[in-house]
């Protein structure tokens, strides 16, 4: 299995995951045009694209989805919550609706030789989810966009060999900042984001002996630095039974800008 993060940020959300035989995008939250640049970086064609899977609604994850499917007609899977608030999106525009595929939480399901778990999680839209992708022998977890986690969300999370987190702030520059009030107890709310300890803690949760690669992912481009974000997160990990050197790990910070780096596990 392949593993990349296209884009990765507050204004603009798209991940790729795939084996030989089956190419996979979470969210197309920025244009067609740089979803397909970066496709091409890897090697995948846009019109091999098996499916995208849609965690919520919200404009950085959805703003690039109806330019592709007009161009591609790839199916679109996510909750019938989710996919009904998408297809209400003002900037969508005209798409073909039977693209549109109804899933369950917590309910694996197939695509080719790829299997997709929804999960269940807290955030401000009408019915969110994280996903795991896996094979008969490797699995990837993607989880962002939730305020906090529980035992239920690392169980389901665990055993990967790869995947992206998110470390959306540093609580400090959120508290300081210009965001007015209520954006503010928002994003610290349950149903908002996870900062950079928070995150870190999830990490965590998830190591294993067989990490292949740690994405920290969804940084606020207003509340956040890669650095920052790293380090508050490396120092989370220390003390764990795997290793405090975060180089075991591949641990990195995805590009808000473009393609970081293709994870092989």
């Amino acid at each position: 299995m392949r593993f990349c993060s296209l884009y990765s940020g507050s204004s603009g959300n798209c991940i790729y995951v795939g084996s030989d035989n089956t190419h996979l995008l979470i969210d197309v939250g920025v244009s067609m045009k740089k979803v397909v640049a970066a496709l091409q970086e890897i090697d995948v064609k846009p019109e091999e694209i098996n499916g995208i899977l849609v965690t919520h609604e919200h404009s950085d994850h959805i703003q690039g989805l109806g330019v592709f499917l007009r161009k591609y007609g790839t199916p679109v899977y996510s909750t019938s919550k989710t996919l009904e608030a998408v297809s209400r999106y003002k900037n969508l525009g005209k798409v073909d609706l039977s693209l549109f595929q109804g899933i369950e939480p917590e309910q694996s399901f197939q695509i080719n030789d790829l299997w997709v778990k929804p999960i269940s999680i807290w955030h401000d839209s009408v019915d969110p989810v994280c996903y795991t992708v896996s094979d008969d022998n490797k699995k990837i977890s993607i989880a962002t966009d939730m305020g906090d986690f529980d035992r239920h969300i690392v169980d389901a999370l665990s055993d990967a060999d790869a995947m992206l987190i998110e470390a959306n702030h540093d609580v400090r520059m959120l508290e300081v900042g210009p965001y007015p009030f209520h954006l503010k107890q928002r994003i610290l709310s349950k149903h908002g984001h996870l900062s950079n300890e928070r995150g870190g803690q999830l990490v965590r949760e998830l190591l294993n002996d067989h990490m292949k690669g740690i994405y920290l992912g969804h940084l606020s481009k207003e509340n956040n630095y890669p650095e920052l974000a790293f380090e508050a997160v490396k120092n989370e990990l220390f003390g764990n039974p795997y290793s405090n050197d975060c180089r075991d790990f591949n641990m990195m910070v995805a590009n808000r800008d473009g393609r970081s780096q293709l994870i092989e596990v």
